[in-house]
């Protein structure tokens, strides 16, 4: 509902949800399957229906509240007039949808309000993505806490609507059962792909050349959304100890920031919270905020970096770190949620306690410094990412879908949920 798959990626709600529905969704097409993307409309210029995910799919671009963007606590207001669109948009084309797949909470809300006003016993696959109960975990004050009435509409989807529930990794189907009391016998397993046609070895003097940074470079990446579980401060303070202690390794380095918008560069927005700790730090030369990226340049980022480096404080799988893998790129992360169990350590990559900057300055001193572990890790990276070809994670959920429909006749009853009126989410 509140964002759309085919947004420019690494702005305030475009990541790896997006990606992963945009992908998802175009593999089903190309299997045949008749895909129907719905997305709430934020830009009355683009057109209803647009065919951009490929063969026999659509995202369709529904009307429900003011056409720009909204806060995710604003666009919960309009769930009613988001599904109502989805109904008449489904009436108006004589279809009946055999199956609704929903991505976050709040379409998980719409996917039980639509089976209740199409009066069939239509199965539902729920996703979630993030949830909130972790965001919690590691929320630093109250405007980072997932409010209640997300809780609670996680908890109606995971208890009254879903039928499936897809957790990306075994950490994740463990929350879903300790924190929200899911049935374990309603949880598949099945982790986010990787598009390996796009994501795969590009000469990184090539790719170098591509976005303008010298050959004799030695390139640090992050590339995300730009927000305070992200842990970008952390890349920062960390660079800035390898700058006191150990000046030399970095004078042909350079810190690459991929995504946001730099010219958001007030005080109270995350991109002028980094901005200004940049600043202060006497980082400006090294660090380079170069904004969101199209998917079609992305690639070059990974391939013209030594490492990629991800300090999350919480990601329930971590895409950007598949996709620098399928490149052969390594990476270090925090070792929480999916990155734990995505990163080999040693092998693929290292972890790092979250926010422990010291420890990610060390193994970025030792992947720069090490050429030979660099492309050792980098080669085992890439090899280890072919098992997330899309091709086999829909596979394992045409399966899903299979199993679904043909239990399709006990599906459960309609429900009834307050859309609950939301606050920093």
């Amino acid at each position: 509902v509140h964002t759309c798959p085919l947004a420019m990626l690494g702005g305030k709600k475009t990541g790896g949800m997006n990606v992963y529905v945009r992908d998802f969704c175009r593999e089903l097409g190309r299997r045949g399957v008749q895909v129907d993307v719905f997305t709430r409309s934020q830009d009355s210029c683009v057109p209803m229906v647009v065919h951009d995910l490929g063969e026999n799919a659509r995202v369709i671009h529904i009307q429900a509240g003011p056409e720009y963007p909204l806060p995710v606590p604003e666009v919960a207001q309009y769930l009613d007039d988001f599904t109502q669109g989805v109904w008449e948009f489904a009436l108006v084309e004589g279809i009946e949808y055999d199956l609704i797949h929903s991505h976050y909470w709040l379409s998980g809300l719409v996917a039980g309000k639509l089976r209740t006003l199409w009066q069939r016993p239509i199965p539902i696959v729920q996703m979630f993505h993030t949830l909130g109960h972790m965001k919690n975990k590691i929320a630093l004050d109250e405007f980072t806490r997932a409010p209640q009435g997300r809780i609670n509409g996680e908890t109606v989807v995971i208890q009254e609507i879903a039928d499936t529930l897809i957790a990306a990794t075994p950490a994740e189907e463990q929350q879903l059962i300790d924190l929200y009391g899911a049935d374990p016998a309603k949880i598949t397993i099945m982790p986010p792909g990787v598009d390996l046609a796009r994501f795969h070895h590009i000469d990184q003097a090539v790719a170098k050349e591509r976005i303008g940074i010298g050959r004799c470079k030695k390139n640090i990446l992050f590339a995300g959304r730009i927000e305070p579980l992200k842990g970008i401060d952390t890349l920062l303070r960390a660079i800035s100890i390898l700058e006191h202690k150990k000046h030399t390794i970095l004078e042909r380095a350079c810190v690459t920031i991929v995504g946001g918008d730099p010219k958001e560069d007030t005080l109270d927005s995350e991109m002028g919270r980094l901005q200004q700790l940049c600043g202060e730090l006497n980082l400006d030369q090294l660090v380079t905020f170069v904004g969101s990226k199209d998917q079609m340049m992305l690639p070059n980022y990974y391939a013209a970096s030594e490492m990629v480096v991800m300090p999350s404080h919480y990601e329930s799988f971590g895409l950007v770190a598949l996709e620098a893998m399928a490149m052969g790129t390594p990476v270090i992360a925090s070792e929480v949620g999916g990155l734990a169990h995505l990163i080999k350590d040693g092998v693929t990559g290292y972890h790092v306690p979250s926010r422990d900057a010291h420890a990610l300055a060390r193994r970025i001193c030792e992947l720069l410094d090490d050429p030979a572990r660099q492309k050792q890790m980098g080669e085992c990276a890439a090899f280890y990412a072919q098992a997330y070809a899309w091709e086999c994670i829909v596979d394992q959920a045409m399966g899903v879908y299979a199993a679904l429909l043909e239990d399709s006749a006990e599906r459960i009853p309609s429900f009834s949920f307050q859309t609950p009126t939301c606050v920093n989410v």
